[in-house]
């Protein structure tokens, strides 16, 4: 009878042992058996969870912060960039908006001939409004105004004669207009006074922008005369 009761009992701890994954401490036999049943059940093992959940990593609330403090350093990172950058563009506006307003602050001229001067050597180009395409002669004027100070000019050189102020030829300046008549009596041409007689333009087929002189014979033949645009007048 004691015999079924420990074999009864063994297997049921050794089952017991099986399902849990917990080793508990070991524990008393019960009362009644003898010293053999004793031995036997104080080395079998029996489900502890206290000691199973004392084995489990429960994270520390520092893990759990310190992820999100990286996010949030990352992002103030981030942000303090955009803001670099936003003051950045700001700058080239700012310096882009003092450069196109030159004809205010007075120095437009030398912005006009400064940048008509970078522009030596394209190509003519029938029709031709930018340095890539080339340049006809009312193309290139009209081009370095509008990219120099910001200052829109008609389109073609009759119109541009019409739009701007007559002016003697004794007081032209810098950034005037010169025109000529090299086709009949109608306007045909137009470049941009330099100084000392001397005028940049993209003169025709087969040549590239230059400096020529009104003194020379074929200029002085057909020259009609010197405008003013509205926007450099006052200075």
């Amino acid at each position: 009878m004691h015999f079924k009761r420990l074999t009864a009992l063994a297997f049921a701890s050794c089952c017991i042992a099986a399902v849990t994954p917990a080793i508990a401490d070991t524990v008393q036999a019960p009362q009644g058996l003898d010293q053999s049943a004793t031995l036997l059940l104080t080395d079998l093992p029996v489900f502890a969870p206290a000691s199973g959940l004392a084995q489990s990593i429960i994270p520390d609330s520092a893990t759990l912060i310190a992820p999100k403090a990286a996010v949030a350093s990352v992002q103030d990172t981030q942000e303090a960039d955009a803001l670099d950058a936003d003051d950045e563009d700001d700058s080239l506006v700012a310096a882009a908006t003092a450069r196109l307003a030159g004809h205010v602050d007075g120095h437009a001229r030398e912005a006009l001939l400064s940048f008509a001067m970078k522009l030596r050597d394209i190509r003519y180009h029938r029709g031709g409004r930018t340095p890539t395409a080339g340049f006809d002669c009312s193309g290139f004027v009209r081009y370095v105004f509008a990219k120099s100070i910001g200052l829109d000019l008609p389109t073609n050189s009759a119109s541009q004669f019409l739009a701007g102020l007559s002016v003697k030829r004794t007081e032209m300046k810098t950034g005037d207009l010169v025109f000529f008549r090299t086709r009949g009596k109608a306007i045909s041409h137009v470049g941009i006074y330099i100084d000392n007689g001397q005028f940049i333009h993209s003169p025709s087929a087969g040549k590239t922008v230059r400096v020529d002189s009104l003194n020379e014979a074929y200029w002085s033949k057909h020259f009609a005369g010197a405008k003013r645009p509205e926007g450099i007048a006052k200075i």
